[in-house]
């Protein structure tokens, strides 16, 4: 199938980590754009839901950060929150 060049105006941040992350699974950024346009065709609409996030990015921040670290295998682990409290200088 014949391909045209066809250009987009994308935050320069955003397609440094997409063209990362697209890369990571084996693909460029042409190839993830054509998988999302025949998604958005075969579905008739975007292939995922747009809405508010439920959570302030504050929040999400957060969480994430709480992911990180429960991660980590250099965290230290507590067997209780009254251990956790002791190692606390309170």
């Amino acid at each position: 199938m014949a391909t045209i060049p066809t250009q987009i105006r994308i935050e320069e941040e955003l397609k440094k980590q997409a063209v990362e992350l697209f890369g990571q699974l084996g693909m460029d950024l042409s190839g993830a754009m054509n998988i999302f346009l025949k998604q958005c065709v075969l579905r008739g609409g975007l292939p995922f839901n747009v809405e508010l996030p439920k959570y302030k990015p504050e929040v999400l921040e957060a969480m994430a950060e709480a992911k990180r670290i429960s991660k980590d295998p250099n965290t230290k682990k507590y067997s209780s929150f009254s251990e956790a409290l002791e190692d606390m200088d309170l």
